[in-house]
């Protein structure tokens, strides 16, 4: 599906897919590798082919519940650590974990981001950030270049939820975002959209803004694991170019 360069195929296709995931988590409720399929479709689902924002909370929200299910049949104490506080799961991922558990706290991270995109108006889910962002540095910290760098790119997400007036800190944010570009080398199309989105727009810089999105439109999408991400990366470019001036102004 990730090396599928048109998105009206999958965006046809994911509802069939869904609803067999969900027939087959429910026949065995306690299988991992199903319920982890589960989350990153409708992750993926609530991030790119949602109608409108209530589907799009809606499909984060099952994807969160999968793989929290997920976690939790991995290892009850971490399912217990992600509900405590964020120094805690920080010091629990550090004594307790290693590059084994990488992958399905890298998963959760995953459906726990998107969670908090698709509510980013409630302050509660925004209260969360932090331990989201204390798990992906954890597994930046075993591989920096993880999933296509996209690791990168949600610790830049998390890290431009705010501007620096009300205690953001978007620059650190930045670091992120040129990180994914430079261990993809510029083939992770989503990280400069997001780039230009997440940082750009937060401060303002227009010139910064119309040059990322100029450079997604520009760019070969095909690449391997991210050509369907490439080929939305590059819609979601023409939209945000087209709305500059009016944002700008």
């Amino acid at each position: 599906m990730l090396n599928q360069d048109d998105p009206e195929v999958v965006a046809d296709g994911a509802p069939a897919y869904l609803l067999m995931l969900d027939a087959l988590i429910l026949t065995y409720p306690e299988n991992e590798r199903f319920l982890l399929a589960g989350a990153q479709l409708y992750g993926a689902y609530a991030g790119v082919f949602a109608q409108d924002e209530a589907q799009a909370q809606s499909m984060a929200d099952k994807a969160l519940e999968y793989a929290r299910r997920a976690l939790c049949e991995y290892d009850t104490d971490a399912c217990d650590l992600v509900d405590g506080p964020a120094d805690e799961l920080k010091k629990g991922l550090a004594l307790n974990y290693d590059e084994d558990d990488v992958d399905i706290f890298y998963a959760y991270g995953a459906a726990w981001a998107g969670w908090i995109q698709a509510n980013t108006s409630d302050w509660n889910a925004i209260a969360q950030v932090s331990k989201v962002k204390n798990l992906m540095e954890w597994v930046e910290g075993y591989d920096e270049g993880y999933d296509n760098a996209t690791v990168q790119v949600y610790l830049g997400v998390l890290t431009t939820q705010l501007p620096p007036s009300v205690g953001g800190k978007p620059e650190i944010g930045k670091a992120h975002f040129e990180k994914a570009i430079a261990l993809s080398d510029g083939k992770h199309l989503m990280a400069k959209v997001l780039y230009a989105k997440q940082y750009a727009r937060l401060m303002f810089e227009q010139e910064l803004h119309d040059e990322l999105l100029q450079q997604v439109i520009d760019a070969d999408p095909y690449a391997e694991g991210l050509t369907l991400i490439n080929r939305l990366a590059q819609r979601q470019a023409d939209r945000l170019l087209a709305e500059s001036a009016d944002y700008f102004e």
